[in-house]
Order: C-alpha cells, then sequence, then structure tokens
C-alpha cells in the first residue's frame, strides 16, 4: 500500500499540527479588583465578596414554612416561559462552546466516486476512494483557543443570566403571594365590618323609627356601611390581578388557576443572623453574569489581535483512483496529497488596529459593569436590611396603635349604649380602629416583601454557610 517514509511524513505534519499550542495572543485573564467595604452599614459582622455563585442556595423559600408558597416556586423553574427561553440560550452558548471546541482538530471526510469521461478515441470509467481533511487552520497563536476560551465564558454568563432570571420569577412570585395572602385577610376584616355595621345600621333604623333616634345618625352609619363594603370591593381586583400574575409566573394560563382563600394570615417571616458571611452575597447571579461577561470580553481581545499574524492551514488527502474497479484498492493505484498553506493580511490601513481597540474598550465597559453591579450588590443588601429592620420597629408601634383604637371603639360603643355620646362618636372611632388594624395587615405585607427582598439581594439564600470567624 503506502510506504512507510509517506505515512510517517502524513502522521509527523498531522502531530505538528496539533502539538503547536504556543503561548496565545492576547492578555490573560485576571479578576479585576473591586473597592467594597469592609462591613455593611446597616449590619455587623460582614466581610468583603468575590463572585462565587456556584455555592448551593438550596430552597429559599422554605424558609417561610409554607407548603403552598413551596409548591408554587417549584414550579417556577419547570414551567414559567421567561426561564424556558433563557434555558434554551443557555443550551445554544454550550453547543456553541462544543463547536468552537471541535475547531481545535481538523475535521476527516470519506469519499467515494464513479466518474464516466469520453473523447472522440476512447469513453471509461474512473473509480476513486479516499480521506480527506478540508482547511484545517493550525492554531499557531492561540486565536481558536482565545476564541473557545471567549465561548466558554460566553456559556457560563449565560448560565448565570438563566439563574438570576429563575431568582427574579421565584423573588416575583413570593412577593405577590404575600400579598395576596395579606389581602385574604384584609378583605375578611373587611367582611366582619361590614356584618358589625349591617346590625347597626338595622338597630338604627328601628331606633329611627321608634323615633329615638336621629336622621343623621342613621344616615351616618349607612355611609360607614357602605364606604366599608366600597373599599372591601376594591381589595377584591387586587387580589384577582395578584392571582393572574402568579399563574402567569408558574406558567398557567389565569383562567385555570386558583388559589383558595386564606382569612387567617399565618405568615412566617425569617430572622436573619446577626453575623452573615460575605460568601452569601458571592452566589448572587447578576455578579457572575457580569464577572463571566469580564472573561469573554478579555478573550475577544486575542481574537482581534491574532489578526496581525498569518494563518496557517493544512489540508491532506489520501486515497485510491483506478479505471478499473478490480485494481481500485492497490498499490498503482494509491494517490495522496498535503498542502499547507500561509495567509495574512499585507495591509489593511489600520482595520485590523481598530477591531483591537473596540475589543479593549469593550473589555473596559465590561469591567465598569462589573464593578457597578458589586456596588448596586452591595447597596441591595443595605437598602433590604434597614428597610426590614425598620418595618419590624413600625410593625410593633402599629400593633400598639391598632389595639388602643379597637379599645376606643369598644369604649365609645359602650357609651352610646349607656346614652352618653352620639353615634357619630361611635362612627368616627370604629372607622379609625378598621383604618388602623388594615394599616397593621399592611405592615404585615411590606414585611414579608422585604424579607424576600433580602434573601434575593444575597443571592438566594443565607443558611447554608458558617459565619466567618471573629
Amino acid at each position: 500500500m503506502y510506504s512507510t517514509d509517506k505515512i510517517s511524513t502524513l502522521a509527523l505534519v498531522l502531530a505538528l499540527g496539533m502539538g503547536l499550542t504556543g503561548c496565545s495572543v492576547g492578555p490573560d485573564y485576571h479578576q479585576p479588583s473591586v473597592a467594597t467595604p469592609p462591613a455593611f452599614k446597616e449590619a455587623e459582622g460582614w466581610s468583603q465578596a468575590r463572585p462565587q455563585d456556584d455555592l448551593s442556595k438550596g430552597p429559599w423559600w422554605s424558609l417561610y414554612q409554607d407548603s403552598a408558597l413551596d409548591k408554587l416556586l417549584s414550579q417556577v423553574a419547570v414551567s414559567n416561559q421567561n426561564v424556558a427561553q433563557y434555558e434554551a440560550n443557555y443550551r445554544q452558548a454550550q453547543a456553541l462552546v462544543q463547536q468552537a471546541h471541535a475547531s481545535l482538530f481538523p475535521s476527516i471526510s470519506g469519499n467515494a466516486g464513479l466518474t464516466r469521461k469520453g473523447t472522440a478515441e476512447s469513453t471509461g470509467n474512473t473509480y476513486t476512494a479516499g480521506v480527506a481533511t478540508s482547511s484545517w487552520e493550525l492554531d499557531l497563536w492561540g486565536k481558536i483557543r482565545r476564541g473557545l476560551e471567549e465561548y466558554q465564558a460566553s456559556a457560563q454568563a449565560s448560565e448565570a443570566e438563566l439563574a438570576n432570571i429563575t431568582l427574579s420569577a421565584q423573588s416575583s412570585l413570593a412577593q405577590d403571594y404575600f400579598q395576596l395572602r395579606v389581602l385574604d385577610a384584609r378583605i375578611a376584616l373587611y367582611g366582619q365590618s361590614v356584618q358589625a355595621y349591617e346590625r347597626y345600621v338595622t338597630v338604627m333604623g328601628n331606633r329611627y323609627r321608634a323615633g329615638t333616634e336621629s336622621r343623621a345618625s342613621l344616615a351616618q352609619a349607612q355611609t360607614l356601611l357602605e364606604s366599608t363594603r366600597a373599599a372591601s370591593l376594591d381589595l377584591q381586583w387586587q387580589r384577582a390581578q395578584l392571582e393572574h400574575a402568579i399563574a402567569v409566573l408558574t406558567g398557567q394560563p389565569p383562567a385555570s388557576f386558583s388559589l383558595p382563600a386564606q382569612p387567617q394570615l399565618a405568615l412566617h417571616i425569617p430572622t436573619p443572623p446577626a453575623t452573615l458571611p460575605s460568601q452569601l452575597l458571592e452566589r448572587r447571579p447578576d455578579i457572575a453574569y457580569a464577572e463571566r461577561n469580564m472573561a469573554s470580553a478579555n478573550a475577544a481581545i486575542g481574537v482581534a489581535q491574532a489578526a496581525y499574524y498569518p494563518d496557517l492551514t493544512l489540508s491532506a488527502s489520501a486515497g485510491f483512483e483506478s479505471s478499473v474497479l478490480g485494481d481500485l484498492i492497490s498499490l498503482p493505484s494509491r494517490t495522496w496529497s498535503l498542502g499547507p498553506a500561509l495567509s495574512g493580511t499585507l495591509l489593511d490601513f489600520g482595520a485590523t488596529g481598530a477591531q483591537v481597540k473596540q475589543a479593549e474598550a469593550a473589555y473596559d465597559a465590561s469591567v465598569a459593569s462589573y464593578r457597578q453591579t458589586v456596588l448596586d450588590a452591595f447597596a441591595e443588601v443595605e437598602d433590604a436590611l434597614v428597610e426590614l429592620a425598620t418595618l419590624q420597629r413600625e410593625l410593633a408601634v402599629q400593633q400598639r396603635a391598632s389595639d388602643a383604637a379597637k379599645e376606643s371603639a369598644r369604649v365609645t360603643l359602650n357609651q352610646y349604649k349607656a346614652g352618653m355620646i352620639d353615634y357619630l362618636d361611635v362612627a368616627t372611632t370604629q372607622n379609625t380602629s378598621l383604618s388602623q388594624q388594615q394599616s397593621l395587615l399592611s405592615l404585615q405585607a411590606n414585611l414579608q416583601v422585604a424579607s424576600v427582598k433580602l434573601i434575593v439581594a444575597l443571592g438566594g439564600h443565607w443558611q447554608g454557610l458558617a459565619a466567618p470567624a471573629p
């Protein structure tokens, strides 16, 4: 078949091409430093952060001890269509990495054919069979490897983006769910008040017809009743819209989704520990996304700089060609070819330099974006910490105000029954009491939402990591 020296030559060239992996053009990636405070203003015991988004987060919503919420949030990663879109984008990015990795190696194709040719004197067949490489570019300067780095970092950024959109959808659902549950309690409170006011109107109507009560008092009781009904109706459409939003977040049409009302409010607010490790902030997917975009932009500089250097491509083939099919696979019918080619730009009037400058500017922009993302993350945690702490104090104050208003309404009602005051005073204190109780429930909703914001600002959980050493 083939002589040993020709086979050795071909193998040597192939091995040489695969072994030419010298230094890659362009700068190696080093994560830029970020100026961060050693501790949070609103919390003690924090240290500086670095991206570490691959740490396990776990189902953060289990902190709220609500089985209905657990079931809903577990559907987000499976059924939410925005999440499905980014999951498909991530799979596409992974395929691009595989394609870029394959460019490091030659593609080998096989062929077999029959050609019938003729002249005025003769006509005959030509049979061929063999294998060939198609213009394999040898990665002398590391351009292909830098391109692979770029695709790998982009795929990791896509993975972080998927995690970020999933966390965002879960956060939106949790906030909507808690607001809906508080609306259930507020609607139930209005319902109880309407029933009480209906009884008052009936009593007042009987007294008015008996001549023992004024028309003004009856009108005041009717006003309080109807205004309470109107306020209750206003909450019902808000609840319906929250229910629709939850349906969409779980990938379901609103018409086929419903959450049974839960009049008794049973919310559990998880309390963050006094000292939290900085690794919690490191798990934020938006920080990981910005950092991976930086790495991708850095690799793109090397790809652009590689245009300064010539490309070396290699094509090779080996096979058989004969006019007689029976003699095709024989030593005299063998054919082979091996052809390296060197190509490069001799003059481009600064086009390559402009592309390098574009890549460097894009990298600088990604560095600024990364640093801004980290700063925004610190600000979000600070905001969530101070909001949560302030709302907890405000809730305690509002609880006392609500209790005092209920006591005032009870006392004035007893005074009215004893004939000591007019119903106008009763209506005023009852309306105040109802308003204070509604404000208390609204604060509870705000507190739940603030706790979700803090967990999300910390990257999805605050458990599972040990506190830093003193």
